[in-house]
């Protein structure tokens, strides 16, 4: 199988042309192609390929390390539009791409950065789906005696906000864990752990569904922002700091858009 790698903020992929071959990949198989020691290594598999909409350019598929397939990753659409390029299946400067429940637009940039239009975040437990109940502050949990405020949003997969003071002092692995596989969350969640620096600027971390915490997730970026301008404690232009790098996240007409690069590592051919 041909394969290409990439990487956006060091959360990396692997990305399969799926439109002259033809492969249909179990979730063992893809666990194990995931693994860093005895496959190839990387945070989520993308697959391109063609869509059955004339006015669609490419269809999109998300698969995380875990096998279990995903409805967006916003890293993995700028790799997407990259590769797409890169491979020059496409000369067009916007993109129309479709994922499994939504539409998304990809801008090339003229500074080699691309810009993707996320849509519009939903806030509504049923869009996650989340299961518990709205309190004053937002929902909450218990862990270890300790009531957690977090709040929810969609932007095609489902993110839990929890805004900290110091992100240094926070057991990110134990309680985004505990969070994502709570009975409250039925398909689980992605988890970010947002500090904010000022308006225009936050750090964030993500626990990711089926894979850990990653250098970055464009996704959970675009979700702490919604998060920030809905409660009014953030500006409609935020830069995101995340381990790998950092995201430009602007809030325009109940959209999110979301500008940053994405790199080619290698291609190679693994055999199955």
């Amino acid at each position: 199988m041909k394969f290409t790698k990439m990487h956006a903020l060091s959360n990396d992929f692997i990305i399969i042309n799926n439109i002259k071959q033809h492969y249909y990949l179990k979730k063992d198989i893809i666990k194990k192609l995931s693994n860093r020691y005895t496959g190839i290594g990387f945070d989520q598999l993308l697959m391109v390929e063609l869509s059955k909409n004339k006015n669609i350019d490419f269809h999109y598929r998300i698969f995380n390390a875990d096998g279990n397939e995903v409805n967006q990753c916003g890293n993995g659409a700028r790799c997407f539009a990259k590769y797409i390029k890169y491979k020059k299946l496409t000369f067009k400067e916007n993109i129309c791409v479709s994922t499994n429940n939504s539409i998304i637009y990809l801008k090339f940039l003229k500074n080699n950065k691309i810009c993707v239009n996320m849509g519009t975040p939903l806030f509504d437990p049923e869009s996650i789906p989340f299961l518990g109940k709205l309190s004053n502050n937002g929902y909450s949990l218990f862990y270890n005696n300790e009531r957690i405020i977090f709040h929810i949003v969609s932007l095609g997969n489902p993110h839990c906000i929890i805004q900290v003071s110091n992100l240094s002092n926070i057991s990110i692995n134990l309680i985004g864990s505990f969070i994502q596989n709570h009975k409250l969350f039925p398909n689980k969640v992605n988890v970010g752990f947002m500090e904010l620096i000022n308006p225009n600027n936050i750090k964030l971390r993500v626990f990711e569904r089926g894979v850990g915490e990653t250098n970055a997730c464009g996704t959970g970026a675009c979700a702490a922002v919604a998060v920030g301008t809905k409660k009014k404690f953030l500006s409609n232009k935020v830069k995101v700091n995340l381990i790998g790098g950092s995201l430009n996240i602007v809030c325009k007409d109940n959209h999110i858009f979301m500008i940053g690069d994405a790199h080619y590592i290698y291609d190679g051919i693994i055999k199955l």
